[in-house]
């Protein structure tokens, strides 16, 4: 039994050499023996920009690179086939694979269409900012290159919302469709969050609805994927995921796990959409990860390290919280960047990855690095806290968290875990000592810091009670010394 951990298999600047697939495949083994379960994998459906596409821009949610369309047949990250054999693959290691679904819209149409339709501000999505007219939008869908296989279902304008570009007069703005309204049941941004990007598909649309089912279904069926990734779930009607989903349980017959990414920095928000959805998906926890990034630019002892995980979702909804420090929206550069900095990503992924609660992602940038910024791997400390996850960080979790600056908690072992416990403590101030609960199954046991950060051997006191010391502005991972030294000797997993 694995301690349940995911990872966003891609970053934004990866190449477009078509390799990601194969590279998936190659390291499935070496993500296995690291303890990953379930790997998100980015969006594999063809994009307006073709090979040059990220995947948010989708095209052809049934072009998974088999057919010529926009300029290429591979995507960025290579061909069907190589993604089926990379499911495959990581499927035989034990690791669920995660798809990532992109249904808010649709870039790179076919051609135009003549659509009567009205503007509205950027910032009021409710505020008229001049008259009705017919615009020339890019808004149909026909996929000649796939010539109808799979889904003879083509898109026009009546399919959508809204438009953000007028190619009869090259005007940019938010031009709603004649007889369309955005849906209420979306964040309140901007006073209607609806509008994302692009030509925006209208989820009341019976007919959307139909083929969105249909294809969620001939995706599963044809990849063999375990779940999604959902994408701008705050900009699409609350409703809609919790029916899909349940459509494709039902007629699957599988769990068909299910991550909404909902970017939102308050909990009261994420609760209220799982409370709509009726807890039929979980969220990334961006209340936590604000508190990371607020953290690490705070300087030394700035931040109150006792507040940490409060307010955020993974206290307020443990069982449907996937935890992340940085994705490829926060990386620096992209549209939500709130990069983590390198100093504190030791000590938020011991957060995410040794306490009890939430299900913990870990991000390709920091597990391989960030060629295009110069951003090296977490590397060693990375390492060792995915071990310590695995073979640690089992048992009943007492908190200390009763400090500003040094913080800590325990995680007591079980008989099912041989060798099991740990001890964290984590400072953002010049360093200290912590006093924990070890418990009765590390008592009398000898401790040393699988972080290497500091050299003691510490022994737990007959009662289970120990203090532990931690340097400045970082982290210590206490664990059995026999534990440690018996650990698997293998290269490190970032090479």
């Amino acid at each position: 039994m694995k301690n349940p951990t995911a990872m966003q298999y891609f970053e934004w600047y990866l190449p477009a050499d078509g390799q990601l697939w194969r590279q998936a495949e190659a390291k499935a083994a070496r993500l296995a023996a690291d303890g990953v379960t379930a790997l998100w994998l980015p969006p594999a459906y063809k994009g307006a920009a073709g090979k040059e596409d990220v995947g948010y821009g989708v095209y052809d949610l049934y072009d998974l690179g088999e057919f010529d369309q926009r300029g290429t047949v591979a995507t960025k990250y290579g061909t069907k086939a190589e993604y089926l054999a990379a499911i495959k693959a990581l499927q035989r290691e034990g690791i669920a694979v995660w798809a990532d679904a992109v249904l808010d819209h649709r870039m790179g149409a076919d051609g135009t269409e003549q659509v009567p339709a009205t503007p509205y501000d950027w910032v009021d999505r409710y505020r008229q900012t001049g008259p009705a007219r017919t615009i020339s939008a890019w808004t149909s869908f026909t996929f000649p290159g796939r010539g109808g296989r799979y889904s003879d279902f083509c898109w026009n304008w009546e399919h959508f919302d809204g438009i953000d570009w007028d190619d009869a007069t090259g005007e940019k703005a938010i031009f709603k469709f004649q007889g369309k309204e955005w849906d209420s049941e979306v964040d309140s941004e901007n006073g209607n969050y609806d509008y994302l990007m692009g030509a925006d598909v209208d989820l009341g649309n019976p007919q959307v609805v139909e083929e969105l089912t249909r294809w969620g279904l001939w995706y599963l069926n044809e990849t063999g994927v375990d779940g999604f990734r959902i994408d701008a779930a705050k900009h699409i009607r609350f409703t809609f995921f919790r029916d899909w989903l349940h459509a494709l349980r039902r007629l699957t017959g599988k769990p068909v796990f299910a991550v909404g990414e909902y970017w939102n920095q308050s909990a009261d928000a994420l609760c209220h959409y799982i409370g709509v959805t009726g807890g039929s998906l979980s969220l990334f926890d961006v209340p936590l990860h604000q508190q990371f990034c607020q953290a690490s630019h705070s300087g030394g002892g700035g931040f109150d390290m006792g507040s940490l995980g409060q307010n955020a979702l993974v206290q307020r909804a443990p069982q449907l919280a996937v935890t992340f420090v940085d994705n490829h929206d926060t990386q620096p550069g992209q549209a939500l960047e709130s990069w983590v900095d390198g100093w504190f990503k030791p000590l938020a992924y011991a957060y995410i990855l040794l306490r009890s609660e939430g299900l913990p992602c870990v991000f390709y940038g920091d597990y391989y690095g960030i060629p295009h910024d110069g951003i090296a791997p977490v590397g060693q400390p990375l390492s060792a806290l995915l071990w310590a996850r695995q073979t640690c960080a089992w048992g009943p979790q007492i908190d200390a968290f009763d400090d500003r600056d040094v913080v800590g908690w325990s995680r007591q072992g079980d008989p099912r875990h041989p060798g099991s416990g740990l001890c964290a403590v984590l400072t953002d101030g010049p360093g200290g000592q912590k006093r924990l609960f070890a418990g009765p199954n590390l008592a009398g046991k000898t401790l040393v810091d699988c972080l290497g950060g500091r050299g003691e051997e510490i022994a737990v006191e007959a009662d289970g009670w120990v203090t532990l010391p931690v340097g400045g502005g970082s982290c210590s991972i206490w664990v059995q010394k026999e534990t440690w030294l018996a650990r698997p000797q293998t290269p490190s997993a970032q090479r």
